[in-house]
């Protein structure tokens, strides 16, 4: 039975994983595109089943300050050295960029 009420959204979901660059500049955070891959597929699920989701907000685009925890947690896709402000794609935003251009993923 479908349930009755307005479009919502999530608008803040995220992990923070303190994976850094190795020595080639790869960011490899398989923890995260999991964490994301499994929500998807619960929103996927929810959506199916007569959620009205009309939207989801992945926290972060990039590592940023956080209030509680100050520089000290990494939730975004793409990994920031706050000394230099230099930006690398952590695999995540890879594979992000992937379920976008593909409008989805093999579950």
């Amino acid at each position: 039975m479908p349930i009755k009420c307005p479009n919502s959204t999530l608008p803040k979901n995220g992990c923070s994983y303190l994976a850094g660059p190795d020595a080639a500049g790869r960011v490899a955070d398989a923890r995260r595109t999991a964490y994301l891959r499994d929500h998807f597929q619960v929103a996927q699920r929810a959506i199916q089943n007569g959620v009205p989701l009309a939207g989801y907000f992945v926290w972060s685009l990039m590592d940023n300050f956080e209030w509680a925890k100050g520089y000290t947690q990494r939730f975004g896709m793409v990994w920031v050295d706050y000394a230099t402000q230099q930006r690398l794609p952590k695999d995540s935003a890879r594979w992000f960029k992937e379920v976008v251009a593909e409008n989805g993923f093999e579950a």
